[in-house]
């Protein structure tokens, strides 16, 4: 919890730094336990932890004013506030539900964010009516971001001033960078494999161009062959009209040799 005063930047909190994104990285999950058996008073089977941390190990609470958890509403108090670190809840239970986790920061101008988790008690793909022979710990737990966009210069102020944890080391439970170094040479291989897939039609596009360009010079040579082997119907209608003319010029001037005589 922050043991300062808060800087005064006035009813606007200083005002918005355009242009200027700042993300704090967090880690949102849960570890939970087997008994071994079912309670006999209430028929609980794990106990669980669900938690936010920080990625690093950097004190959160100078800019979080405080997280609230809420829980399934079949819990007595189901909403569960805490102001400072560590972010964790500890219970009972033996089902799995979704846990919002909402949290508020001390700039009365930044909006809470809110993050989803869904509380694990079991092995993804098994039945949670069997019987539970795991032992050990069961941990689900994931990366998220903590965005500001366009932060007030409080907020600026405060997240500047953040100090390495001194009472608390946080550990995490999966080692993400391990997990980044995974995803990203994943990533590089599929983008390697598209960028084949990309070439490749590349080339089929251009041999089918080069098809379609051919298939049209060979009808084009089809249609000009055709049209040099048949004269056009034009010219033979003028020739036989030419003909009939001179046939019927004869006997009009035998007739006029005739009267003559």
């Amino acid at each position: 919890m922050i043991s300062t005063p808060l800087p005064d930047f006035g009813p606007d909190s200083g005002g918005r730094l355009r242009g200027l994104t700042i993300v704090k990285p967090i880690v949102v999950g849960n570890i939970a336990k087997y008994f071994g058996k079912k309670r006999e008073d209430d028929g609980h089977t794990h106990q669980w932890t669900v938690y936010l941390k920080p990625y690093l190990n950097e004190d959160y609470s100078i800019f979080i004013k405080k997280v609230h958890f809420k829980l399934h509403d079949s819990y007595a108090n189901p909403n569960r506030i805490l102001t400072k670190p560590p972010y964790e809840v500890t219970e009972t239970g033996w089902g799995e539900f979704e846990v919002v986790i909402k949290i508020h920061f001390y700039d009365p101008l930044e909006r809470p964010v809110t993050v989803y988790h869904i509380l694990k008690l079991f092995q993804p793909g098994s039945d949670p009516t069997a019987p539970t022979v795991v032992k050990k710990s069961l941990v689900s737990e994931f990366y998220d971001e903590i965005v500001f966009q366009e932060p007030t210069l409080l907020t600026k102020s405060l997240i500047d001033s953040i100090r390495p944890m001194s009472s608390l080391v946080w550990k995490h439970e999966v080692d993400f960078e391990d997990k980044k170094k995974t995803s990203s040479a994943a990533i590089a291989e599929a983008r390697g494999k598209v960028k084949v897939e990309i070439q490749d039609l590349k080339e089929k596009l251009k041999i089918a161009k080069e098809t379609i360009a051919a298939l049209k010079d060979a009808v084009a040579n089809v249609q000009r062959e055709n049209n040099e082997s048949n004269p056009s119907s034009s010219s033979g209608t003028s020739a036989s009209t030419k003909t009939k003319s001179s046939v019927t010029s004869e006997p009009v001037a035998g007739t006029s040799k005739a009267l003559m005589s």
